[in-house]
């Protein structure tokens, strides 16, 4: 059985203020640390009016100094944007906040469309392709170790220095990701539920296929992300579902809203090709009562054969996020039962 985690995106819904998600956010960290789930991560998304979490590294700063057991992470910072040394001085600090708890999940992807890359690095152009170098001495620096022999910045630290090393994971939703994960030793994670597990099959056999052993990770670490919303009814869960159909059917035409209520998803005025949409997302949805749903996601976790599986769940409502995740943990988590 892979162990469960969280993915939270501070969802911005319709009649609260935006800051509102970030505090959602924290507090949903302290609900999973509860209920006994393995990690917390949070992601980076820029110039976005429906995914807030711009500045990964201030939230986890904030949820790691308010959590106790839980690992807390990044999923994750958008490396291409920075200097890789400035992510290491950040994660040495947060490390110091929550020694051995802290993970630290890269991206090659912006995040953000085109004209926001470049406000954040007016390099955007180069610097994807310089990630596996910008990782190789990431990692360095994060552990302390010595940079490759010739470096122009060898005799440069990170600090704090400590006696813990965050965890470095590589997060994709191709097989680029999967290859920089395997070359350096890492755990990676397939966003499965960005690309609706297109070709996250292929990249996990390239990644264990490919994977070069690491002094930390001697063994492949596989995991995926999906998108799941439990219930106490499955005619609830498909009501608390049509929100984010709703959204990403808007989605396709370049529409970013704050998330619906259910009720104004329902009285939305679909187009036939919209109900045929909304139909075959329903078809493949992890949406359900906790058992149906956590029978699905353990059975493409043995299908796949990850590890690690983390869970991400919108909804317009909070409670209804945290039963979901209640529900899910029954079913998931031994502790939780």
């Amino acid at each position: 059985m892979p162990s469960f985690s969280i993915l939270d995106q501070s969802i911005s819904v319709s009649g609260r203020p935006q800051g509102a998600a970030i505090r959602d956010t924290m507090a949903l960290a302290r609900h999973c640390e509860a209920l006994g789930y393995a990690r917390f991560w949070v992601s980076e998304h820029h110039n976005h009016p429906t995914i807030v979490g711009s500045a990964p590294e201030i939230l986890i700063a904030a949820i790691a100094a308010t959590t106790s057991r839980i690992r807390v992470g990044s999923a994750g910072v958008m490396l291409p944007h920075y200097s890789a040394y400035k992510v290491a001085e950040q994660f040495r600090v947060l490390d110091a906040i929550a020694p051995g708890r802290i993970d630290l999940g890269l991206g090659r992807a912006p995040g953000s469309d085109g004209r926001t890359a470049f406000a954040l690095n007016p390099l955007a152009a180069e610097r994807p392709d310089q990630f596996p170098s910008d990782v190789r001495d990431l990692l360095a620096w994060v552990a302390g170790a010595p940079l490759v022999e010739g470096h122009p910045f060898a005799q440069v630290r990170a600090y704090p220095q400590g006696e813990t090393v965050p965890e470095t994971w590589i997060l994709g939703s191709s097989d680029f990701g999967a290859r920089v994960g395997a070359h350096f030793g890492l755990p990676y994670s397939f966003a499965w539920f960005f690309t609706d597990g297109q070709g996250g099959e292929q990249a996990l056999d390239i990644y264990r296929s490919t994977y070069r052993p690491s002094a930390r990770h001697p063994e492949p670490n596989a995991g995926i992300c999906v998108w799941a919303l439990a219930a106490d009814t499955a005619e609830e869960a498909e009501r608390q579902f049509l929100p984010r159909a709703k959204w990403r059917l808007l989605r396709e035409r370049n529409v970013y809203l704050p998330l619906d209520t259910p009720e104004a998803a329902a009285a939305h005025p679909f187009t036939d090709h919209e109900r045929e949409r909304l139909a075959r997302m329903r078809e493949v949805a992890l949406i359900g009562t906790g058992p149906d749903v956590a029978r699905r996601i353990v059975e493409l976790g043995q299908r796949l054969g990850v590890e690690e599986i983390a869970i991400v769940t919108w909804a317009h409502d909070e409670r209804v996020r945290h039963r979901s995740y209640e529900l899910l943990a029954r079913e998931l988590i031994p502790s939780a039962r």
